[in-house]
């Protein structure tokens, strides 16, 4: 790539992002995770020029929308990119400049991590399991990533690290936490923040059952994706809910529209709004609410953030012959065993859906899942299994990525109490934004 190349983010960059949790489990940062795509294949970023700092500064505002003021943002940085001026297209005051395990403590990369904290960015060590080698970094670094899923089998290490590190005042953050038991093995160690698949993935508790106001709300998730949903039907099933009411005027009346006059009632509101604005937003917010985990918001962005990606690809693909809408559920309901807390199957029985929708849910690996493991394959930073998918789908890699970075966006803004989709008229069919 010439250095001189405009880039267009919205065909060049992939972005994911993977929150990191205190020990309350309370949302503490994210790490933000890009890959310029070239061809067929994806591996790390690799050019050290202008062009290369452009696709991280632009990947950046990509993922940022939706993040919640004062969250702590890890970029990753390989050598190259380290002794380059690349990390100051970033906000220091916002980033955390993480460094590579495949990096050495060069003279010239110890030489650009201090000039990096001379310009105030906090720095990061990846992928630490106490290598001698590493040393040198502890001395810069103000956080360290203890990896707990290469040390599974030596729980004292873990244990050590983290005193160790704490003699060092360096922040300690265990990363690829897969299961509760190592949760609780480094948050015991003192770990003070933690990373990995287990925060996302579903938490059976045995005997569990689903509450009847928790299958109320799976039966209004449904039936908001009914394309012969009407206003008034809405409205009614909106002003069953005075906490939804509540919110959803409270937001309307948000000085975010600059309204005329005050919306004072639900149809009011959906007659000034849209339909489908309004669909979206109380698809986000039920999702949210059924589960009171900490971890919630951020499970329920991921089910916005697939659902909307899915539904424009399909509107992206109409030869396929996948209906917006239904594609949008399957993002949606994607989560529903992680929020619920119960097993996949036992969430289908209390919603009538279509046969090919819940195999989908169910791992099948027909058209629709092979959809959705590809939006999965967005959120795990898996570049490589993203392409092969792209590849065999025989889809375009460019709008491929288009609506993954336009649904990123929106699923923030969508989460953060927006009713505005990208490209909405004021009315239009339910299912989301186009």
């Amino acid at each position: 790539m010439e250095a001189n190349q405009s880039l267009d983010p919205s065909e060049n960059v992939f972005v994911a992002r993977q929150p990191i949790f205190d020990a309350k489990e309370n949302v503490w940062g994210y790490e933000l995770l890009f890959r310029a795509s070239r061809g067929a294949s994806v591996a790390a970023i690799v050019d050290a020029d202008a062009a290369t700092s452009n696709v991280i500064a632009d990947g950046f505002s990509l993922a940022v929308p939706g993040i919640a003021v004062g969250s702590r943002l890890l970029v990753n940085f390989p050598q190259n990119l380290l002794v380059s001026d690349a990390a100051h297209a970033l906000p220091p005051e916002m980033c955390i400049v993480e460094v590579l395990e495949t990096v050495q403590p060069t003279r010239e990369v110890l030489r650009a991590l201090g000039e990096l904290r001379d310009a105030g960015f906090t720095l990061a060590l990846d992928d630490y399991m106490g290598e001698p080698h590493l040393e040198p970094f502890l001395d810069v670094v103000g956080l360290v990533k203890v990896d707990v899923l290469g040390l599974r089998d030596k729980p004292e290490i873990v244990v050590a690290l983290a005193e160790k590190l704490r003699g060092r005042g360096v922040m300690t953050l265990a990363e690829k936490v897969e299961d509760a038991a190592a949760f609780e093995l480094a948050r015991r160690a003192g770990y003070e923040y933690f990373q990995g698949f287990y925060f996302s993935r579903p938490e059976i508790i045995p005997g569990r059952k689903i509450s009847s106001g928790e299958i109320a709300k799976l039966q209004l998730l449904d039936e908001l994706g009914r394309p012969e949903f009407d206003v008034g039907r809405l409205s009614a099933i909106l002003q069953r809910d005075p906490s939804l009411t509540y919110r959803l005027l409270r937001t309307v009346n948000s000085a975010t529209y600059s309204l005329l006059h005050r919306v004072e009632s639900v149809r009011q509101a959906i007659t000034l709004l849209g339909q489908r604005r309004i669909t979206q937003w109380l698809r986000a917010v039920i999702t949210t609410d059924l589960s009171p985990n900490r971890r919630a918001r951020e499970v329920a962005f991921n089910s916005v953030l697939r659902g909307q990606f899915l539904q424009l690809l399909a509107q992206e693909n109409p030869e396929r012959g996948l209906a917006p809408e239904t594609m949008f559920l399957l993002g949606l309901f994607s989560r529903l065993d992680t929020l619920l807390g119960v097993p996949m199957s036992e969430v289908l029985q209390h919603l009538p859906l279509s046969d090919s929708l819940s195999e989908a849910l169910l791992g099948d690996d027909g058209e629709m899942g092979d959809w959705l493991r590809l939006a999965e394959a967005y959120e795990r930073n898996q570049w490589r299994q993203v392409l092969a998918i792209i590849q065999a789908k025989g889809l375009d890699r460019k709008v491929v990525n288009r609506c993954q970075t336009r649904a990123l966006a929106w699923a923030g803004l969508t989460l953060d109490g927006g009713l505005n989709g990208p490209e909405e008229g004021a009315m239009g069919n339910v299912g989301g934004a186009k």
